[in-house]
């Protein structure tokens, strides 16, 4: 506590004896003529300061305390003889108070530095960076923004603090970063792991903002927000994106690395891509950076950072700077990720400028590593292929050296980009399969791309290909995708998939099996087997808000799935102790039953729109009364089919009760609404236990009680009206904290034969009709 009681007075900072100085004092700042605040231009235009003037600022305040254990320019960081910090011996980080408005001043050491306060200085927030550990940000911060050091009783966020480990309330509305939800697929997802706005230390008043790469680790020692009310409302009230308290002592980052490393593995380094926080431009009124658009379905409230001019010095300062520190904590392997217009609009389609970007973004990594090779995702030039055409591609390409970047040809199974790039024109590329997006649950797979893709790419013409990659965005599905996959980089030619298949599922389940072997036939012929441009995302209705206008389409003949069910069912006797039997066929079960939801779904839609009640009452009751409850019943019996497991785990690294709750509402936001409004509704869809009854039950509930109120009041049905109401019942799931069993129950094999006996004769019947 002795830390967090410096400052603790209004209007009092703590100065430190000893600390390095900022970002003013920097070699590459001084060889570029910056002056990065207007406190420091008097000194730099020729005027001299006196000793200890605040180059015509007000002069500091005395310090209330001395600033840590032992004059430490930083609580928990422990300077040493190199100038790098690391964590000291029991430390921790204290808290702060201070910003804008309250008179609070941080003064450099003598002897050099920028000497503003710290106020009009040093932004509020900024945006981190994956993969950055947590006790990296504050020598970061101070040499990046020139704050020379930070006093025990100083904080980032203008914030005021009342009590440790429980929250902090004040002017500001709080200190909100992204969290990790374990067992997702990562919502740092590989799309934008730049490009969005990564949620880190928040401008006053605004709530956190989410791209897809909100939930990288960040900072483990910042704080909650107490409750209040108005206009700085706790964010869980709003939306519950917040930074915990502490993580485990062991952070994820290192182990990850030192494990690849241990392994022969090359490790990739996130580098500068040119977005800068808002608040840079407070304390740089004079860089020249511009604000990028909206992301997806989100606004400016979560989304819009800023990027650097490609030729403003700054960008090689903060770049360079940046990796620079990466390497110090991470050790390199020289192969640096970078990603600056990933599903984002560049400001101008000048060949000459995009070219300007891409030569910037690999000028800062060399910067740091004379040996960088930019790794970069080619998702881009698929996506907006109206923006990237063959110039703009080029350009960006040739912005750097041929042979220093490798291009991620991301969802070549499907929209492979090095066929119209000239093999992108003579950058080496690897060729990726994406297969999954959302880690949605669905049997789905394009094999016959997967098995002859790679081959191909090999064969084109002056190809520059040097290899393969798996970058879905949510795996624990569809295994036997992975399994080719992987197991196709060993070979020089296609394999043959109907041999391959009978012997994965010898493999797979332990034995040889003739029941079982003939139904991955049908599966590969069918869900395996989509061909044309597929995209892996499932938009059954029963994981889909409901509508009169859903789409029931299906790319294979749904009897093969009915007829992969029973033969399965057949395997049961001989293969029943196998968990990998049992998984499958869960997930075969589960298949069939979404099938099912989609034909009582076009019986629903028909009946209403012929007004028959009593068919539609049928259809429907069918559907919420028996269907849904025996499906879910089904996948609570599984442990990897629970989402009382999905939230259990992210439970399980909170520190206290607090984080507990807050991680939880994370983990279950992800599922459904993905932000505080729907704003990207289902994209990560998920078939879970207690989910498909507590959630997509209920919708579907509300939607056929809609739809006989309108026929029996002769109404007529307006979605836009049930939308609304349904979100209450989506956003009430999100927030009714029903704590659900982590533990499996019932039988699988008795739940799925009950299942197949109610209604294989019905589906075959169905599914013999082809798809919808």
């Amino acid at each position: 506590m002795g830390a967090m009681a410096a400052g603790a007075q209004r209007g009092r900072g703590a100065a430190s004896p000893r600390g390095s100085p900022g970002l003013c004092a920097h070699p590459l700042l001084r060889q570029q003529g910056l002056s990065p605040c207007p406190a420091c231009a008097p000194r730099r235009a020729g005027s001299r300061a006196a000793p200890g003037d605040a180059g015509g600022l007000p002069r500091p305040r005395a310090p209330a305390a001395a600033a840590g254990a032992g004059g430490d320019p930083l609580p928990g960081l422990a300077a040493t003889s190199s100038g790098r910090s690391g964590p000291g011996p029991g430390s921790r980080r204290g808290p702060a108070r201070g910003g804008a408005g309250t008179g609070w001043a941080a003064p450099f050491p003598r002897g050099g530095g920028c000497s503003g306060t710290a106020a009009e200085r040093f932004a509020p927030w900024v945006e981190k960076v994956p993969l950055l550990p947590e006790r990296l940000y504050p020598e970061l911060l101070l040499r990046l923004v020139g704050l020379g050091t930070l006093g025990a009783g100083d904080r980032l966020d203008g914030a005021e603090w009342h009590q440790p480990g429980t929250g902090f309330r004040g002017a500001g509305g709080g200190l909100a970063a992204g969290v990790p939800v374990p067992g997702a697929e990562p919502v740092g997802d590989r799309h934008v792991l730049h490009g969005a706005s990564v949620p880190g230390l928040e401008p006053h008043g605004e709530p956190p903002r989410l791209g897809r790469a909100a939930a990288a680790s960040l900072a483990p020692q910042t704080a909650l927000p107490a409750g209040s009310s108005g206009a700085h409302e706790p964010l869980a009230k709003r939306w519950g994106i917040l930074a915990p308290n502490s993580l485990p002592p062991s952070l994820p980052q290192y182990r990850i690395v030192e494990r690849m490393r241990s392994l022969g593995m090359i490790t990739v380094l996130p580098a500068f891509a040119g977005h800068v926080p808002q608040g840079v431009l407070r304390v740089f009124p004079r860089v020249n950076a511009t604000r990028l658009g909206g992301w997806s379905h989100f606004d400016c409230t979560y989304s819009c950072t800023y990027l650097l001019d490609p030729e403003d010095p700054m960008f090689q300062v903060i770049g360079t700077l940046f990796l620079k520190e990466l390497i110090k904590e991470f050790g390199t392997d020289h192969v640096y990720s970078a990603d600056t217009f990933n599903e984002m609009t560049p400001l101008s389609s000048d060949p000459a400028y995009l070219s300007r970007v891409s030569n910037a973004v690999f000028r800062s990594m060399t910067g740091a590593d004379p040996e960088a090779l930019w790794l970069m995702q080619g998702w881009l030039f698929q996506h907006q292929p109206d923006f990237w055409q063959p110039a703009q591609v080029r350009a960006l390409l040739h912005g750097v050296p041929l042979g220093r970047m490798i291009v991620l040809d991301l969802f070549a199974e499907s929209k492979p980009v090095y066929q119209w790039t000239e093999s992108f024109y003579g950058q080496p590329f690897i060729w990726c399969m994406l297969h999954n997006f959302g880690g949605n649950h669905g049997l789905f797979g394009t094999v016959e791309a997967i098995n002859r893709g790679p081959f191909a790419a090999r064969r084109f013409p002056n190809s520059t290909m040097v290899g393969t990659g798996l970058v879905p965005e949510g795996i624990e599905q569809n295994d036997m995708v992975y399994e080719l996959m992987n197991e196709l980089g060993w070979r020089q030619e296609p394999l043959d998939l109907p041999s391959w298949v009978t012997r994965y599922a010898e493999r797979r389940y332990g034995a040889p099996n003739a029941a079982a072997a003939a139904a991955w036939q049908l599966l590969l012929r069918s869900v395996y087997n989509c061909t044309g441009v597929c995209v892996n995302h499932n938009h059954s209705p029963l994981v889909r808000r409901p509508s009169l206008r859903m789409d029931t389409g299906l790319w294979y003949n749904a009897s093969d799935v009915y007829e992969a069910w029973r033969l399965l069912l057949s395997a049961g006797a001989e293969l029943g102790a196998s968990p990998t039997f049992r998984y499958d066929l869960v997930d075969v079960t589960r298949q069939a039953a979404q099938q099912l939801v989609s034909d009582y779904y076009v019986s629903i839609r028909r009946a209403f729109q012929s007004h028959a009640l009593p068919e539609l009452l049928t259809a429907g009751g069918v559907l919420v009364y028996d269907l849904l409850p025996e499906l879910d019943n089904l996948l609570s019996s599984h442990s990897l089919f629970l989402l009382g497991r999905w939230l259990e785990s992210a439970r399980a690294v909170a520190t206290s009760d607090q984080e507990a709750e807050q991680y939880e509402l994370n983990a279950r936001n992800q599922v459904t609404l993905w932000g505080p409004n729907g704003n990207i509704l289902d994209y990560a869809n998920k078939q879970l236990g207690g989910l498909v009854l507590d959630y997509y039950g209920v919708r579907w509930s509300l939607f056929v009680s809609a739809l006989v109120e309108s026929l029996n009041s002769g109404s007529p049905f307006h979605q836009d009206q049930f939308n609304q109401a349904v979100f209450q019942v989506e956003r009430g799931f999100v927030y009714n904290k029903k704590r659900y069993p982590a533990v499996p129950a019932g039988d699988t094999l008795d739940i799925s034969r009950k299942l197949f006996l109610k209604y294989y004769p019905s589906a075959l019947r169905r599914g013999r009709a082809g798809p919808a």
